[in-house]
C-alpha cells in the first residue's frame, strides 16, 4: 500500500489545548503550525510548505495553489464548496467532519416533524394569547406512530434519522446512493446505483426527511414534479442543503395546499430574504441553519482526524473523503 509521509501540518481550527495535544501526538513527528482562522498572513506562510491542513472552513484558492499540500481536513459537516473540479484535477485529498453531529441533526429533523404534527406554531400563538384550545380540526391530527417516514440519504445523519423513525414506531423507507447500509435499518431500501427510483419513496411517505449531500446529481432533487408526487397530507423536511429543493416549487405547493407543510433548517439562498413568503406560511417551520451541538462534538471531530492520520499514512481510504461523484459545479 502507498505510504504517505507527513512533515508539517497547518491547523486553523480553534480546538482546546487538550484536543490540540491529541492532534500533535497523532501527527508526530511532523511539525504542527497552529494559527487563527482569520490570520491570512500566517496561513499563507504555512501553505508554502505544509503537507496537510486542518481547516476551520471549506477550502479556497489558497489551498489549491499550495505547492506541497496533499490533504485538507475541513472541520465542516458539508463539503459542497470544496467539491470543485479543480480539487479532483489536482488530486487533492479533502475530508470533512460529517457525522460528528448526526444524532443532533436527526433530533432536529424530528423537532420539525413533531412541530408540524402537533401544529406547534398554532399552539404557541394560542399560548401567547392566553387562549385554551380552539384550533379547528386539531383532534383529527395524526401522531407520527404508524406513519411512513421517507429518508433521503443514508449517511451518518440519515441513519440516525432512520433509527429515530423506528423508535417512534414509523415504517421507514430509505433512499441512498449505494447499498452499504446496515441490515434492518429500514423497512424498504431503495438504491439509486441499482436503478431504484426515489418516486417510490415519495409516493409512500407521510414525512420526508432530506439528509443527502448536494451534488450535481442531487441539485433540485425535489423539483416541481417530485413535490407534485407527494401526498397532500405529507410534509417535507430538509436538514441538508437548501439547493436540494426547488424552493419556488416548494413555496407554490405550500401556498396551494398541495402538501401539508415543511420544516426547513436550510434555504436557497441563505440567509432567507425577509420578503420570502416562507416566513409567513402557517404550515412552515424555519430554523436559521443552526443545530444545538452534542456535548462531545469537538472530540468526535478530533477522533475522526486522528483515525484519518493513520489511514493517510497507511495509504487507505479516508473517512468522509470527497469522491468524484460528490462534484458540485453549479
Amino acid at each position: 500500500m502507498l505510504n504517505r509521509e507527513i512533515r508539517s501540518v497547518l491547523v486553523t481550527v480553534p480546538f482546546p489545548d487538550s484536543d490540540l495535544d491529541d492532534l500533535r501526538k497523532a501527527f508526530a513527528p511532523a511539525d504542527v503550525v497552529v494559527t487563527r482562522p482569520n490570520d491570512s498572513a500566517a496561513i499563507a506562510e504555512a501553505l508554502e510548505h505544509v503537507d496537510v491542513a486542518v481547516h476551520v472552513w471549506e477550502i479556497d484558492d489558497r489551498f489549491l495553489a499550495a505547492p506541497n499540500l496533499q490533504w485538507v481536513h475541513c472541520d465542516r459537516a458539508g463539503l459542497t464548496k470544496s467539491a470543485r473540479p479543480e480539487v479532483f484535477e489536482k488530486g487533492l485529498i479533502v475530508t470533512g467532519s460529517a457525522g460528528r453531529s448526526a444524532s443532533a441533526l436527526a433530533q432536529h429533523a424530528f423537532f420539525f416533524a413533531l412541530g408540524l404534527a402537533f401544529d406547534a406554531r398554532a399552539l404557541a400563538d394560542k399560548q401567547s394569547r392566553h387562549e385554551w384550545g380552539g384550533i379547528p380540526g386539531y383532534h383529527d391530527r395524526l401522531a407520527l406512530h404508524g406513519q411512513t417516514l421517507g429518508v433521503v440519504g443514508l449517511g451518518s445523519t440519515g441513519r440516525e434519522i432512520a433509527r429515530l423513525g423506528r423508535a417512534f414506531g414509523m415504517r421507514v423507507v430509505g433512499y441512498t446512493r449505494s447499498a452499504n447500509v446496515p441490515d434492518g435499518l429500514v423497512d424498504l431500501l431503495l438504491v439509486s446505483q441499482s436503478g431504484d427510483d426515489i418516486g417510490e419513496l415519495v409516493s409512500q411517505s407521510d414525512v420526508i426527511m432530506i439528509a443527502a449531500p448536494l451534488t450535481n446529481d442531487t441539485f433540485h432533487l425535489f423539483d416541481e414534479e417530485r413535490i407534485g408526487d407527494m401526498k397532500r397530507s405529507a410534509v417535507l423536511i430538509n436538514v441538508a442543503r437548501g439547493q436540494l429543493i426547488d424552493q419556488e416549487a416548494l413555496i407554490a405547493a405550500l401556498m396551494e395546499n398541495r402538501i401539508a407543510g415543511a420544516g426547513l433548517d436550510v434555504t436557497d439562498p441563505e440567509p432567507l430574504p425577509p420578503e420570502s413568503p416562507l416566513w409567513d406560511l402557517p404550515n412552515v417551520i424555519i430554523t436559521p441553519h443552526v443545530t444545538p451541538k452534542l456535548v462531545d462534538r469537538t472530540q468526535r471531530s478530533v477522533q475522526m482526524i486522528v483515525e484519518n492520520v493513520r489511514r493517510y499514512r497507511a495509504g487507505e481510504q479516508l473517512i468522509n473523503q470527497l469522491r468524484p461523484e460528490d462534484l458540485f459545479s453549479r
